[in-house]
């Protein structure tokens, strides 16, 4: 399991940082509760996954401190939205895997030509049907 953190930017996607950036923004305590919890929510999510009959291949936490500097997990969790879900039963290494995510809406956007800035293209009713059929499964599968 391997941890990426990021910073939010400015604008467009978020910022990666090093363990020694990470550590150097949040201080060594935060750092060690970001990361504890991390694996902690991770373990919990791929279990989950696999009693559904699905591979978390991965996830994003987002974290956040109050006033008095506890720290809060701030954003959805575990959702297709926010995490990358395979099925066990076709999964097969060295290849593309068939994901419950937003990956069919990145792979639809890849075949315009369009430059990658606002506003975005319409999606095609098609692509839309399809990535909430995906979306859905997912979920049913995760619920039931």
């Amino acid at each position: 399991v391997l941890f990426t953190p990021t910073t939010k930017a400015d604008s467009g996607h978020d910022e990666p940082l090093t363990l020694d950036q990470c550590r150097e923004i949040l201080g060594d305590d935060i750092f060690e509760q970001v990361i504890d919890s991390s694996f902690k929510l991770f373990r919990l999510g791929s279990e989950r996954a696999a009693k559904a009959g699905l591979i978390l291949a991965d996830t994003k936490f987002e974290f956040g401190l109050d006033e008095e500097g506890s720290l809060f997990l701030i954003d959805e969790l575990l959702t297709p939205d926010s995490s990358r879900y395979w099925p066990q039963d076709e999964y097969t290494p060295g290849r593309g895997q068939t994901a419950f995510d937003k990956q069919y809406v990145r792979d639809y956007l890849e075949t315009l030509d369009w430059d990658k800035t606002p506003p975005g293209p319409n999606l095609p009713p098609e692509v839309i049907r399809k990535s909430l059929e995906r979306y859905t499964i997912a979920v049913e599968r995760l619920i039931s």
